[in-house]
């Protein structure tokens, strides 16, 4: 059996940390004719016809733009351009998930790391202590104040994603603005004070009524929109009453190991369509079937 991996990790890239820590280290990297910027459509990413992202010269950064270092790909070093001061970023996908689907693996994982950096800075400009304006440092892996000396760091929220099981069947839902027929499994925010476990039962029990046992993690996986780590489990469900909370979730169904496998071969007469590859609810799914 092929061994899946969730989608947006494998990034084939050296982050380099020691190069972020060290000023001259850092300068050489930017000076280097090697040196690399990621090309994005605003904040989406570009793909070439073999799957890769694109990437030009760092003289084509805006001007006056601040660069992270994103570390170093095949011995290049590789920057993504950040957004200027005021810049309000615009972070509605229009084209990501089609270039997404065409982007090999490593390459995505590599786009989300520059995604949810460039998002971060572009949200969090001022210390949030005492609102002044913070400052770059590690190469756009820190923010520092001035004023109050704090350190600023790239936020990740952990989220739980999960498949409630019961028996042959799982339970997926979908939420009010998605698409028709696509189902997913159900997620929600890892609260303060609270395992990871506790959060499943949490979120199944408030949203489809669900009670469930023997929480059993499976793989995580960063989620660039904007800087989420999903963390995907599956749990034994008590029972397959469903008390919908409408106003997190529009419809919630049981559904077979024939209903998953229809729906992620894309069979026309598939009860739901399933999440797009590189979601790790599909890798979620694949996994309850593979494991049957």
């Amino acid at each position: 059996m092929t061994e899946r991996v969730p989608g947006f990790t494998g990034a084939r890239i050296d982050r380099a940390d020691q190069v972020r820590n060290n000023p001259d280290m850092l300068a050489n990297a930017m000076t280097s004719l090697s040196a690399r910027l990621l090309r994005l459509d605003g904040i989406d990413p570009l793909a070439d016809e073999q799957g890769n992202l694109v990437w030009g010269s760092l003289a084509e950064a805006d001007e006056g733009a601040e660069l992270a270092f994103l570390g170093f790909e095949q011995d290049k070093p590789r920057f993504v351009g950040l957004p200027p001061y005021g810049m309000q970023l615009d972070a509605r996908s229009r084209t990501a998930w089609r270039v997404l689907a065409m982007l090999n693996a490593d390459q995505a994982a590599l786009y989300a790391a520059a995604r949810s950096l460039v998002d971060w800075h572009g949200r969090h400009p001022h210390c949030p202590g005492c609102g002044t304006r913070t400052h770059i440092v590690k190469g756009g892996w820190q923010r520092d104040c001035p004023a109050c000396k704090a350190q600023h760091f790239p936020r990740t929220d952990p989220v739980v994603i999960m498949l409630a099981e019961h028996d042959d069947a799982v339970l997926v839902g979908r939420q009010h603005a998605w698409p028709p027929r696509n189902y997913s499994a159900l997620a929600g925010f890892v609260e303060p004070g609270e395992s990871l476990e506790e959060a499943v039962a949490r979120e199944l029990n408030e949203e489809a009524g669900i009670s469930v046992s023997e929480v059993r993690y499976v793989a995580s996986q960063p989620w660039p929109f904007p800087s989420q780590l999903m963390i995907g489990c599956i749990a034994t469900a008590q029972g397959r009453d469903i008390t919908l909370d409408q106003t997190e979730i529009e419809d919630a169904m049981w559904v077979t190991r024939g209903d998953v496998l229809a729906a992620l071969s894309g069979a026309a007469d598939a009860r739901f369509a399933a999440p797009p590859p590189f979601a790790i609810a599909h890798h979620l799914l694949h996994r309850w079937v593979d494991n049957g």
